[in-house]
């Protein structure tokens, strides 16, 4: 056992018993108590989570997230930042602090005693939280005393409720992309997601004001980036918007109207909207809860621009299209942003937005066949066309296809001829046309979804080929 392997090991059996100290929480009567030890329980836990995601191979992008350091920025006379898997932020005023997102419950009690050592002691007025996700909305347990405002958009707990619902699914989907997250999602006291009850709401077109200590404050409704339920924070005197996930992790890039990890579609035309708002602002720092800050006014106001000009332009380019009467697939294939509006698509990809706005306005049946509409998939006949074709004759044409470049025809034979069963060639015909799609997405978008998609699929087809060695 390497040596690293043996410092997860540990790490984690410590982690085991920081769990039986959170389960023995509930005899604490405290609830400063309780959350004490909580919070020492949980730096364990989480050191053992992160130290096995930081281990984890063949995932680059994720471990920029992982690896970020946790440490405290100054970014103003009176505001701190602590960074992590996502950053939580801290402005000071003489008559109390206001926190603006609380990043993920695993790393709160590293960020929280940062913050604390750096930042004046004063009471927490006010939690301000950005959207339901769980690496903004993490902490919030753990930093709210008594009097704490916690403001969320209206939407907020909607949004929770469904996420919370279905979070064993959407935990699966998560850990099929990033396969070195934990296997099951924390269900244990303050590290359990959910259950945040905000006690101020802000409506859509309604932004919460509030001047504390001589600073002023806007909380400013934004829906449509990162769900319905999306805030920004601006301080008007300092020009500083504090944007959450309202960019996305990059900025500026071609905003994720869709996720491959699972949630509902975002409103293409709420995000320009939002995106009209923000632009008047006009700010000279955007403080985004992952990665760095980004200023120089007329930088920032020529990038949302081109965000806003993007979205707007696949928005219409779709919507002709519909009216012209092409299929979804055809305008995946056909929109493309023109050059004077080219932004990165690492975080989501054009023709992703495009079917997400043909399904959003017309829905998921495309009026291309009737089996559409029955609860019988094409895969329930892929063992006839098998029969029929047969698994050699199939793998042969899909083979044509890799050799001709067209991957994704390869793709749609081979899932046919592996539905019966391991067939050494149509796994390294796979193999292969994974590869293509893999190489294309890193020469061109370097969309992540996609790349760890097909690093998952690359995954499974490689122990698919070890079973046929070993049979």
């Amino acid at each position: 056992m390497s040596s690293s392997s043996s410092r997860t090991r540990y790490r984690i059996i410590g982690a085991l018993g920081a769990i039986v100290v959170i389960a023995g929480l509930v005899l604490l009567s405290s609830r400063d108590a309780r959350r004490s030890v909580e919070l020492v329980a949980v730096e364990a836990i989480g050191e053992a989570a992160l130290a096995r995601m930081g281990e984890s191979e063949g995932n680059d992008r994720a471990a920029d997230f992982i690896n970020t350091p946790i440490e405290v920025r100054k970014l103003g006379e009176n505001i701190w930042q602590a960074t992590g898997v996502a950053n939580t932020h801290l402005i000071s005023t003489e008559e109390g602090n206001v926190l603006f997102d609380t990043g993920l419950s695993l790393q709160v009690p590293k960020q929280k005693r940062a913050l604390e050592q750096a930042a004046p002691d004063r009471p927490l007025t006010h939690i301000i939280v950005s959207h339901s996700h769980a690496d903004h909305s993490g902490g919030v347990k753990f930093w709210a005393d008594e009097g704490s405002e916690i403001v969320a958009h209206e939407e907020f707990a909607e949004e929770q409720r469904y996420l919370e619902e279905l979070q064993p699914y959407l935990h699966h989907r998560n850990r099929t992309l990033f396969p070195f997250i934990p296997e099951d999602p924390p269900k244990i006291g303050l590290i359990a997601y959910g259950g945040i009850k905000p006690t101020k709401l802000v409506r859509n077109g309604e932004p919460y004001r509030f001047v504390l200590g001589g600073v002023r404050f806007e909380v400013i409704a934004a829906p449509g980036a990162e769900g319905a339920d999306n805030l920004v924070l601006w301080l008007p005197d300092e020009k500083i918007l504090f944007s959450g996930d309202f960019f996305g992790p990059l900025f500026p890039q071609f905003p994720n109207i869709f996720t491959m990890r699972g949630e509902k579609i975002r409103k293409p035309i709420e995000y320009i909207q939002s995106l009209n708002r923000i632009v008047a602002l006009e700010p000279e720092m955007i403080v985004p809860s992952h990665k760095d800050p980004i200023e120089g006014r007329e930088r920032i106001l020529a990038d949302m621009i081109k965000m806003r000009d993007a979205v707007q332009y696949v928005h219409d380019a779709t919507v002709a299209g519909m009216n012209a009467g092409r299929t979804v697939h055809q305008l995946m294939a056909e929109i493309s942003l023109p050059p004077a509006l080219a932004l990165s698509q690492a975080h989501g990809r054009v023709s992703w937005g495009v079917r997400s706005i043909w399904e959003y306005y017309a829905t998921w049946f495309h009026f291309d066949t009737t089996t559409e509409l029955y609860a019988v998939p094409a895969v329930a006949i892929y063992g006839d066309l098998v029969k029929l074709a047969g698994v050699e004759g199939l793998v042969k044409h899909a083979r044509s296809y890799v050799d001709a470049g067209k991957p994704v025809h390869a793709l749609h034979l081979l899932d046919i001829a592996l539905e019966v069963g391991n067939d050494r060639a149509a796994l390294e015909a796979r193999r292969d046309a994974l590869k293509m799609l893999l190489d294309e997405a890193e020469a061109t978008t370097r969309t992540s979804y996609e790349m760890d998609w097909l690093l998952h699929r690359l995954r499974i087809t490689a122990e698919r080929l070890a079973e046929d060695g070993a049979a």
